[in-house]
């Protein structure tokens, strides 16, 4: 796997590179916001090790312009901010996981492998409860019954699926599948009316529901179904 290290502190790089290729990826680091980006845009990374204070601009804006470029790749997040609403806004940029400075080494290499592992089962298909995703094909089917969705439709359940059990916002949603930026009048009509349209095809022919609303947070895909 061909892992981007984007880390301004040169040891902390240097052993994360060199730890990494011990373990068969192939590993190549950055020290900034721009190049990171400039990286991504050439092609060839498989996944992101992102510090989050960086010079340049920081690893949020990496992630947020990564993701708006259409890139998908796993992203794991290494920063000194330990705060709730940090970890939250890394999340909502389209952040996979979060590891908190100082971090042992073998604890970035079991998060590395985590996410690896969850790419390649990833691949081909996702099946959250008796829901089944088909990644390549772009289609969805429940209880073995073929779901007729809309492309922006697909991406919605996608994203869900792919946080199944976990909150996902609005914000997430926006930059995910509609790759907007923070702006004056967000797309939350736009959305509610996308997840309202999936519900309907999702739950409502079934006597379990599975997409639940987190009141003042976004929505949630219950892996085991909801009453």
């Amino acid at each position: 796997m061909r892992v981007l290290v984007v880390e301004d502190e040169a040891k902390i790089a240097g052993a994360l590179c060199a730890a990494l290729g011990a373990e068969g990826h192939e590993a190549a680091r950055v020290g900034d916001g721009p190049a990171a980006v400039a990286a991504v845009e050439r092609g060839g990374v498989d996944l992101m090790v992102l510090d989050l204070g960086l010079p340049g601009f920081d690893g949020l804006e990496v992630l947020r312009r990564a993701r708006a470029g259409g890139w998908r790749g796993p992203v794991l997040v290494l920063t000194a901010r330990d705060a709730v609403d940090d970890r939250v806004a890394g999340l909502d940029a389209g952040a996979d996981d979060y590891l908190v400075k100082p971090f042992a080494v073998a604890e970035v290499l079991a998060r590395v492998r985590a996410l690896a592992r969850r790419g390649a089962a990833e691949a081909s298909r996702l099946v959250v409860a008796d829901l089944e995703l088909d990644i390549v094909e772009r289609r969805a089917r429940r209880a073995g019954r073929l779901l007729d969705l809309t492309p922006k439709e697909f991406e919605v359940l996608l994203l869900l699926a792919r946080h199944a059990g976990q909150p996902v916002t609005r914000r997430m949603l926006a930059e995910a599948v509609w790759n907007d930026v923070p702006r004056a009048t967000p797309l939350d009509n736009v959305i509610d009316v996308h997840v309202a349209r999936l519900r309907r095809k999702v739950d409502d022919p079934f006597a379990v529901r599975l997409i639940r609303t987190v009141r003042g947070v976004g929505f949630v895909l219950e892996s085991a179904g909801c009453a």
